[in-house]
């Protein structure tokens, strides 16, 4: 008779953090890969730049504060942070930008609190929202889809532009933005928001070019792509599925409700979901242990108040997206979900 010997039900190993790590920025990859298809060379650069600073950064901080480096730098958080920066940075901004934004996220929102685990806000998104506060112009500059382009530029150009400024390649923002017809190009998000305030109803608004592939041209694969990095994680069980539900649920339920009651002023169901932070945010930004809800109800909760949260910035406040924005607010009343969904202890009345 053959005996399998398996560990108890209640017993379960836990994942060190620098494998979740790993497997957090692995699983970006899908979405990195679609971000450089359509948008070309610059997030990688942001990226290599945003990575580079924050583990530089951290290196500097633990060492100042005279611990192991080496054991600082193994947890992979840094990588991470610099990854999940670097991907929310426009593909043109100036080096600056990257450098400014991880010596905010490692200096001032982790390890100023403490490190690893003690962080009150998202790194990267605190570090975002604090870039798009003191540079709002460049912040918002996002480039139109490569199939949309009326200008596309190589790696060697991309890395002077950022290092140097566009003047250096004889090109101007206004030029890179334009679309093939000759119009100034946004992202749809931005696009919908200003048109629905210039009078046009949202069909009329998404009759432009960059609204031709189902939500929008290059946002929808590229949300369908971190999505599919979600997936990953859920499945490899690096992240539970109550946030990232939630997050998307609220997001779908508010965007339907409106679109019921107000078709001519409202994207719709799909165009909330697949533009803009949508997918990245719910699977890679909302889920981060350290600054999210602990609970399972609390988790639902967290999730659904940053999906009104952002459905209300986008329609109602003056960013076109609002996932930064949306996720330090749910940071901030994370002790209050958690005070008031924590669980009843076994054998005790709730």
């Amino acid at each position: 008779m053959a005996f399998k010997i398996a560990s108890s039900p209640h017993i379960q190993a836990r994942m060190p953090t620098s494998r979740v790590m790993q497997l957090v920025a692995l699983a970006t990859i899908p979405g990195v890969l679609v971000q450089w298809y359509f948008f070309g060379w610059g997030n990688l650069i942001q990226i290599l730049l945003a990575v580079t600073t924050c583990v530089g950064v951290e290196a500097l901080c633990v060492a100042l504060r005279g611990r192991d480096i080496r054991a600082a730098l193994s947890d992979n958080t840094a990588l991470v942070t610099g990854v999940l920066l670097g991907i929310c940075l426009p593909p043109l901004a100036p080096w600056y930008i990257p450098v400014l934004g991880g010596l905010f996220a490692i200096a001032i929102v982790k390890q100023i609190y403490g490190g690893i685990g003690q962080n009150l806000f998202n790194p990267a998104m605190a570090a975002y929202v604090t870039l798009l506060i003191s540079f709002p112009a460049v912040m918002t500059q996002w480039l139109p889809p490569q199939p949309l382009a009326a200008q596309t530029i190589g790696l060697v150009d991309t890395v002077m532009a950022i290092i140097n400024d566009l003047d250096s390649i004889n090109l101007s923002m206004e030029q890179l933005r334009l679309a093939v017809d000759g119009t100034t190009m946004a992202t749809p998000l931005d696009t919908l928001k200003t048109d629905l305030t210039l009078g046009f109803t949202a069909s009329e608004a998404m009759q432009r070019p960059i609204f031709s592939n189902l939500a929008s041209q290059g946002w929808f694969w590229l949300n369908a792509a971190f999505a599919l990095g979600g997936l990953l994680l859920l499945k490899l069980k690096v992240i539970r599925w109550h946030i990232p539900v939630a997050v998307i649920s609220s997001i779908a339920l508010l965007s339907l409700a409106d679109l019921l009651v107000d078709p001519d002023g409202s994207g719709g169901v799909v165009l909330h979901l697949m533009s803009g932070a949508t997918m990245f945010g719910a699977f890679f930004i909302a889920t981060d242990p350290v600054t999210a809800a602990t609970s399972v109800k609390g988790r639902l909760v967290f999730g659904a108040l940053i999906g009104l949260l952002v459905y209300l910035i986008r329609t109602l406040g003056g960013y076109p997206d609002a996932f930064a924005f949306a996720v330090m607010l749910a940071n901030l009343s994370v002790p209050l979900i958690d005070y008031y969904s924590r669980p009843t202890t076994y054998g005790h009345r709730s």
